[in-house]
């Protein structure tokens, strides 16, 4: 039975204004993580070889902006494809969707905490914030995707029932291995930072949806 009463007559019920919103919070995202990288200044550093090591001392803040931005970006990437086979949204799915673009505006500051104190007393902690937030934009990202696939209600007509199928399949590994990561932090943070990075990479692996 349709809910009238949540999606009053001609109301636009599209998904272009919040793919569009969507990009413009992420494009913000992904771009505030090279503030995060301190530039030596010119009281820090005494010649040449001075700042080649002082960028060099800056290694956990690439590592944490290359990690942070590849994720993201795939977080993009596939929420572009997902929105290739949802075909309407309702009142739920665009509170879903501003939850887990919440968590992606907070990743900024988790990156830097991380390149902060990597390798230092606060490794642990950082870590343990860093994973841990992850974990919690995965687990967004995923109800984002089972709210519109959980009964087809919001899925595209055209949609492909075996790219929607591939999909859910791919989003199932994502809460474990996120939790596994965040649980890693605990006891060897190199080892959790190390599957969060394998976990980007098995993420670029094209799907269905992609097209």
């Amino acid at each position: 039975m349709t809910d009238t009463a949540a999606e009053p007559t001609g109301q636009d019920n599209t998904t272009a204004r919040l793919e569009t919103f969507s990009d413009g919070v992420i494009a913000i995202a992904i771009t505030l993580l090279v503030l995060e990288i301190h530039i030596p200044g010119r009281d820090e550093v005494g010649g040449s070889s001075d700042l080649w090591n002082a960028m060099g001392d800056l290694w956990p803040s690439y590592l944490g902006y290359l990690t942070s931005f590849v994720i993201i970006g795939i977080l993009w990437a596939n929420h572009h494809n997902i929105f290739r086979l949802i075909g309407r949204t309702d009142h739920w799915l665009v509170m879903l969707n501003t939850v887990f673009l919440l968590c992606i505006g907070f990743l900024p500051f988790t990156t830097g905490l991380l390149a902060e104190h990597l390798t230092h007393d606060g490794e642990r902690v950082a870590t343990i914030v860093y994973s841990g937030w992850f974990l919690l934009t995965a687990l967004s990202f995923n109800l984002l995707w089972w709210y519109p696939s959980r009964k087809g209600h919001l899925i595209a007509a055209t949609a492909d029932p075996a790219a929607v199928a591939e999909v859910t399949r791919r989003f199932n590994y994502g809460p474990p291995a996120y939790t596994l990561a965040f649980v890693l932090a605990w006891i060897w943070p190199p080892a959790s930072i190390g599957l969060l990075i394998l976990l980007a990479l098995l993420y670029v692996l094209p799907s269905k949806a992609a097209g």
